[in-house]
């Protein structure tokens, strides 16, 4: 078993072990999935831990309004977030995102990713880019609007080698802004999230150097019980051309939920269609993630 799986591995057991330590005793308490929205931040001492895992698989792209057919490429990203409070008022929260990418081509399947491989014109694996961040709740009055802050730091020698592209060589600073609202009634709730991404490097080392990208999305989610969710959402990227003579943008729908298996962990599964794009690839993505908030 190679590094990348053992650490697989080791997360996922620790998760686990979470889940068997916790018990449900507090039933009666809102949940962490409506307490904890992005929006939100942690009170001093309180930790987040956020194993995200996403993969993308493609066989159609559209570039001028063309749409082609191609081989299947895949394209999966495993991160882990860390963050922690470090102010008394809960306005401040400090951390860490780390990246680790596994892409397959030219009409691999989509579950060849999780081998994990190197292999000229086949596959590509390896760590992307770590990012220290930071996120504040800059007004008193409204603790539902947070601003989250990643400078990321690329850990990749080259975008594209023999064995194919692994992920974007630029310096990358992050921004996003959140905010969500929830109705009186408890039962539904509205997240909106604008993210901003600023790529910039030396011209010709990545390809999205000097260009910036806003991304809008809303979810709305509905509560059945405090524990469970199911939401739905769309999702909006332009990539502006600042210089370097390239644009992109697309446009993705999609549905998920959210299980809250203990008092510490919940469970998160999201699945996106890409419905409309302008030089990118018209796929879709499959996404789960756990987090523990202790």
């Amino acid at each position: 078993m190679n590094k990348p799986q053992h650490l697989i591995v080791f997360f996922a057991l620790f998760f686990i072990s979470s889940v068997v330590a916790q018990t449900e005793n507090n039933e009666q308490e809102q949940s962490n999935i409506q307490n904890y929205t992005p929006s939100k931040l942690l009170e001093k001492g309180k930790i987040d831990i956020k194993w995200f895992n996403n993969l993308y698989t493609q066989t159609r792209s559209e570039s001028n309004g063309i749409k082609t057919d191609e081989p299947r490429s895949n394209y999966f990203t495993t991160s882990l977030e860390v963050f922690t409070g470090v102010s008394n008022n809960k306005k401040i929260n400090a951390g860490f995102i780390v990246e680790y990418r596994a892409n397959s081509f030219n009409g691999q399947s989509a579950t060849s990713v999780f081998e994990f491989r190197n292999e000229v014109g086949i596959a590509r694996t390896g760590l992307s880019h770590i990012a220290p961040s930071i996120k504040i709740a800059p007004f008193t009055k409204l603790n539902n609007f947070s601003i989250q802050s990643s400078l990321f730091i690329p850990l990749l020698k080259d975008e594209v080698n023999a064995n194919g592209y692994l992920g974007n060589k630029s310096y990358i600073w992050q921004n996003r802004f959140f905010y969500d609202y929830t109705f009186s009634s408890k039962k539904f709730q509205l997240f909106t999230e604008l993210g901003t991404r600023f790529f910039f490097g030396k011209e010709g080392e990545g390809y999205a150097n000097n260009s910036l990208e806003l991304a809008p999305g809303v979810f709305l989610s509905y509560f059945p019980t405090q524990k469970f969710t199911v939401l739905t959402f769309v999702q909006h990227a332009q990539l502006l051309d600042l210089g370097n003579n390239f644009e992109q943008n697309y446009s993705a729908v999609g549905f998920g939920a959210k299980y809250q298996l203990s008092k510490t962990l919940n469970l998160e599964t999201l699945y996106s269609k890409f419905v409309r794009g302008n030089d990118t690839g018209l796929g879709q993505s499959f996404n789960l993630g756990l987090r523990a908030i202790f």
